[in-house]
């Protein structure tokens, strides 16, 4: 029964090749058996390990390399298999958190899944830890609280390494030692024409600075290392409030965005859940200082807000720590994102399109859903961190004013509600910079990692920026390779004019 089965898959995979020469080419090389078809366990883990529901798309096949050679044979492979009737379009996915579908995946395509290149190794003399681009952050984690370091990454541990750099990424750390992209020393990288190079800030210096918040429009990054630092255990965890507390708890955020500098060892995340399931709204306060010091005073005022109901706080490690933050799997799923000045009128006035999607939700929704508000502080020092480690493309070091991070995060579980959604998404983010703007409080910046498929985060970076980006990716991948190729994520091509 077993050979039965196994030359059943065999033909299965072998029908599905026939159909698609860019499968072929790869099945014929010597990638061979790390090329996986649909009804092969391999594709259907693979393709069932995506976080949202409308990232679980269809590909042709899926290939599984395990070293930087295998990316580099698998990138020339679909080159010079391409054409018109065939064009080898192909993702790239390395945690596959990304909400919108076709960002890291593809349906009748190829998906270069980079989830078996998941090591991280930490090297003592110099300080750096080198982790592979299939890595989620809870991977890093486990191995370096075990040798007392850290470096800034992810705050939940299911969220991919590779998509969070190169989107630039916020952490706990971010008022120490500025973004995630911020610490990267090295990038080891998969051109388009299959060569393996180094960016750093000695040799191909111009595509290091790209890397930096470019995302995926100049090859597959196949290590990362970054700048470790010594760390122990950190306090932190989560405080529920009810809803009445909001008019506190957005006075004591106003006050805490302003005053990080003074201890940037504090890091918060406010965030605001309405559950159709329960019909209610819970505020989370999550709490993160990386001392181990129980509450700080940093946090004062928000530990004097009363009617507490929970608190989860607790003197714990980094692997403890983000996996109190992750969200269920195979809903559907989507972000969107603003920035705006730390401004009160403005935070009020974010709590009041929040209720009102909640309210039509409530009428037009099929199924159930969560509809969660989160602000974050980006205060001007983490962009400072920034310019002193050599800068990223991100643009924020324009800004001369504390800023907020807005992400609208929307799940449900039924498909027809899936335009309801996409309108909650994309009409509280279009009232939210209406309003910013009236009271000459909004901020161009989207940051990538929060963003939708509709939004440009790259064009937000400034033209200065989008032009840089431009002349490096016109410099590593001549043919466009990135742009008409690779259609998932977020494309200089589709930037618009710089």
């Amino acid at each position: 029964m077993k050979i039965f089965l196994a030359a059943v898959l065999v033909l299965a995979g072998s029908a599905a090749a026939n159909k698609c020469p860019c499968c072929t080419a790869l099945s014929k090389s010597k990638l061979g058996k790390k090329v996986v078809y649909p009804s092969s366990s391999s594709y259907e883990m693979s393709v069932g390990s995506y976080w949202a529901a409308q990232s679980q798309l269809s590909p042709t096949c899926i290939v599984r390399p395990t070293s930087p050679e295998d990316v580099s044979l698998a990138i020339k492979t679909l080159v010079t298999a391409r054409s018109e009737k065939y064009p080898c379009r192909f993702a790239i996915r390395g945690g596959g958190h990304t909400p919108w579908g076709g960002a890291a995946n593809i349906d009748g395509g190829v998906t270069i899944d980079l989830s078996l290149m998941n090591t991280t190794t930490y090297d003592e003399q110099v300080a750096t830890a080198s982790i592979g681009p299939g890595s989620r952050w809870v991977n890093v984690y486990e191995v370096l609280d075990q040798l007392g370091v850290a470096v800034p990454g992810g705050r939940a541990g299911s969220v991919g390494v590779g998509g969070l750099i190169l989107g630039g990424g916020n952490s706990f750390f971010a008022a120490r030692y500025g973004f995630v992209c911020d610490n990267v020393v090295n990038f080891q990288v998969v051109l388009a024409n299959g060569r393996i190079v180094n960016a750093n800030a000695k040799e191909n210096s111009d595509l290091f600075q790209a890397l930096k918040g470019g995302s995926n429009n100049f090859g597959i990054v196949t290590r990362f290392d970054l700048v470790a630092f010594k760390q122990g255990n950190l306090w932190g965890g989560v405080a529920v409030y009810p809803f009445s507390a909001t008019a506190n708890q957005l006075q004591a955020f106003f006050n805490f965005a302003n005053n990080i500098v003074k201890d940037p060892y504090g890091s918060f995340i406010g965030l605001w859940r309405y559950s159709s399931a329960n019909n209610s709204i819970s505020i989370l306060d999550i709490f993160d200082y990386t001392k181990a010091e129980a509450n700080p005073p940093t946090f004062d005022e928000f530990v004097k807000i009363p009617n507490k109901v929970s608190d989860s706080s607790r003197i714990t490690n980094l692997t403890d720590l983000t996996a109190e933050l992750e969200q269920a799997y195979g809903f559907r799923d989507s972000f969107s994102t603003i920035t705006f000045k730390n401004d009160l009128r403005i935070l009020h006035k974010v709590l009041d399109i929040f209720e009102s999607k909640i309210s039509l939700a409530k009428k037009k929704a099929v199924g159930t859903f969560v509809i969660a508000t989160l602000i974050q502080p980006i205060p001007t020092i983490f962009s400072q961190h920034s310019v002193e480690r050599g800068g990223n493309v991100l643009g924020l070091d324009r800004a001369k004013d504390n800023l907020v991070l807005f992400l609208c995060d929307l799940s449900w579980n039924n498909t027809k509600d899936d335009e309801l959604f996409k309108y909650i998404s994309s009409s509280t983010i279009t009232e939210i910079r209406n309003y910013a703007k009236s009271v000459g409080g909004d901020n161009e910046y989207i940051y990538l990692d929060y963003a939708d498929k509709w939004q440009n985060p790259l064009r937000s970076y400034g033209s200065k920026n989008l032009g840089k980006l431009r002349r490096v990716a016109e410099k590593y991948d001549p043919t466009a390779v990135f742009q008409r190729q690779v259609p998932g994520g977020f494309k200089l091509a589709a930037a618009g004019p710089a």
